[in-house]
C-alpha cells in the first residue's frame, strides 16, 4: 500500500521568514481552504472564496499576500484588507503579528470608536498594509492624509456581512478611489444574490473556490431545538439551561443590540455575574475587555449579535444558543460553526417560537437535515406574560397544542366547558340583576 503523505507548509512556495514564523506559531499543516487557494492567489488572479467560519480564511489570504510583498520605504500602502468589525480588525492584526516576526513590514488597524487623530498620524507615517473597517477608512481617505493610489491587492473578508450591515455605500466609494489595476480577493460565508451582483460589478473573471459548502452542517456539532410559547418563557428556559455545568463556555445569539441588553437584564443574578454583552453600541475598550474575559474564562456566557461575532476566532466554545432564530439560514450555519472546533464536539441549541419555526425550516432545508425537537425540561416555568410584539401576533391553536410542555404546565390552554358560555343580555341588565335593592326614599 502507498503511504499517504500529509501536506505541510514546507510544501508551499514560502520564504524562510514565513516558514520560521509559522513554526514559532505552531502551524504545521494547512487547512483545506489554505491548500485550495494558496497557488491561485499567488498567481495574481481575482479570487472569490466561500468557506465556513473557522476554516483558516485569514491565513489563506495573508500567506500569499505576504509572500509576494517586497520591502519598500514608500508611504502609501500597497495592501488593503477590509473587514466588517473592529474585533475582526484586531484579529487580523493578531495574525499579522505572528507571521511577520522575521519580516520588516509596517501595518496597522484602522477602525471607529477610537481617536481618529491618532490613526491619522499612523497612516501619515507610512504603511505597507492597512486592515480597516470601511467607514473609518473612507473618513481618513477623504482628509487627503491617506492615499490609496498604490494599492496592489484588495482583500474583502466577510463581504456578505458587510453588505447586510449597510456598508455598501462605503465599499463602493472606496472601490472608486482605488487603482483599476489590482488583485481582488473576496472571502464570504455565503454567496447571496447581493454578493454575486457585487462580484459581477467589481471583479474581473474571478476564480471561485468553495470550501465545505455553507449548507453542510459540521458533523461534530449536535443540534437540537425547543418549541417555546413566548419570549418570557424563553428567558426562563435559558436561565434553567445555564444552571447545567455543561454550559461552560456559551455564546448566546440575539437579533440586535437592544435585544442583547434586554436579555442581559433578564438573567438571574447568578448568571449575570458570569455573563457579558457584545454589540456595536459598546465602547471599543469595553468590547475588547469583554471578549478577552470570555476567551480566558473569566465569564462563561456571552450575549452577542451576529455582526460582532462574525469571523471571530473564539476557541473552545462548548455551546451556541440561538435565543433569537436568524431569518437568514446562512447565519444559522455561521452561528453553529462557532462551536465544535479543533476536532471537539459542540452543541447548538435553538429556542423557537411559532413565528420562528419558518426560520428553523429554512436552516433545515439548507442543511438538508432535520433538527431534533426536544421536550421542554421539567421545572420550566411557562409564562403567561406577552411582550408588546407578541400581543400583536395571532397564535395558531395547532402550534400551541403541539408544544411539548412539562407535565402539568401550560401557559396557553383551552377554556373549560363551563367557562365557554356566552352571557346574554345587555351590560345594563346584567348590572341590574346583580345590584342590591335600593332604599326607598321620599325624594324622586
Amino acid at each position: 500500500m502507498h503511504k499517504i503523505l500529509s501536506v505541510t507548509f514546507e510544501d508551499f512556495n514560502l520564504n524562510k521568514s514565513l516558514l520560521n514564523a509559522l513554526k514559532d506559531a505552531g502551524f504545521t499543516n494547512p487547512t483545506p481552504v489554505q491548500k485550495e487557494t494558496f497557488s491561485v492567489i499567488l498567481s495574481g488572479k481575482d479570487v472569490v472564496v466561500t468557506a465556513q467560519t473557522g476554516t483558516g480564511k485569514t491565513l489563506a489570504y495573508l500567506l500569499p499576500v505576504l509572500r509576494n510583498l517586497k520591502y519598500s520605504e514608500q508611504k502609501n500602502p500597497r495592501i488593503l484588507i477590509l473587514v466588517p468589525t473592529r474585533e475582526l480588525v484586531l484579529q487580523v492584526i493578531k495574525e499579522l503579528d505572528k507571521l511577520t516576526g522575521y519580516m520588516n513590514v509596517r501595518y496597522a488597524g484602522i477602525y471607529g470608536g477610537t481617536n481618529i487623530n491618532t490613526q491619522k498620524k499612523i497612516v501619515y507615517a507610512g504603511l505597507d498594509i492597512i486592515v480597516a473597517t470601511p467607514r473609518r477608512l473612507y473618513d481618513i481617505a477623504m482628509t487627503g492624509l491617506l492615499r490609496l493610489k498604490d494599492i496592489k491587492k484588495l482583500v474583502i473578508d466577510e463581504v456578505d456581512e458587510m453588505l447586510n450591515s449597510g456598508f455598501r455605500p462605503q465599499l463602493i466609494n472606496i472601490l472608486e478611489i482605488l487603482p483599476k489595476k489590482r488583485q481582488n480577493l473576496m472571502f464570504s460565508a455565503t454567496l447571496t444574490e447581493d454578493v454575486n451582483n457585487f462580484i459581477n460589478d467589481f471583479f474581473v473573471s474571478p476564480v471561485k473556490a468553495e470550501i465545505a459548502p455553507h449548507g453542510t452542517p459540521l458533523e461534530q456539532i449536535i443540534q437540537y431545538a425547543y418549541f417555546v410559547p413566548n419570549y418570557n418563557t424563553k428567558v426562563n428556559l435559558l436561565n434553567l439551561l445555564l444552571e447545567k455545568k455543561e454550559f461552560e463556555k456559551t455564546l448566546i445569539f440575539v437579533s440586535g443590540k437592544k435585544a442583547a441588553d434586554r436579555l442581559y437584564d433578564k438573567l438571574i443574578p447568578e448568571h449575570k455575574k458570569k455573563a457579558g454583552v457584545l454589540h456595536s453600541n459598546k465602547s471599543q475598550n469595553f468590547r475588547i475587555r469583554t471578549l478577552k474575559d470570555f476567551e480566558e474564562g473569566t465569564i462563561s456566557f456571552l450575549i452577542a449579535t451576529d455582526i460582532i461575532a462574525r469571523g471571530l476566532d473564539i476557541r473552545e466554545v462548548s455551546h451556541v444558543i440561538n435565543f433569537d432564530m436568524p431569518e437568514i439560514p446562512g447565519d444559522y450555519i455561521h452561528r453553529t460553526g462557532r462551536t465544535g472546533r479543533a476536532g471537539k464536539t459542540g452543541k447548538a441549541v435553538s429556542l423557537v417560537t411559532e413565528k420562528e419555526q419558518e426560520y428553523l425550516k429554512r436552516a433545515e432545508d439548507m442543511m438538508k437535515m432535520q433538527i431534533k425537537i426536544k421536550d421542554l425540561p421539567e421545572g420550566l416555568k411557562i409564562s403567561n406574560i406577552l411582550t408588546e410584539e407578541e400581543k400583536d401576533y395571532s397564535y395558531d391553536k395547532d402550534y400551541l397544542k403541539n408544544l411539548k410542555l412539562p407535565e402539568g404546565q401550560g401557559a396557553f390552554h383551552e377554556k373549560k366547558e363551563k367557562n365557554k358560555k356566552i352571557n346574554s343580555g345587555s351590560p345594563a341588565k346584567k348590572r341590574k340583576r346583580n345590584k342590591k335593592p335600593a332604599r326607598r326614599s321620599g325624594k324622586r
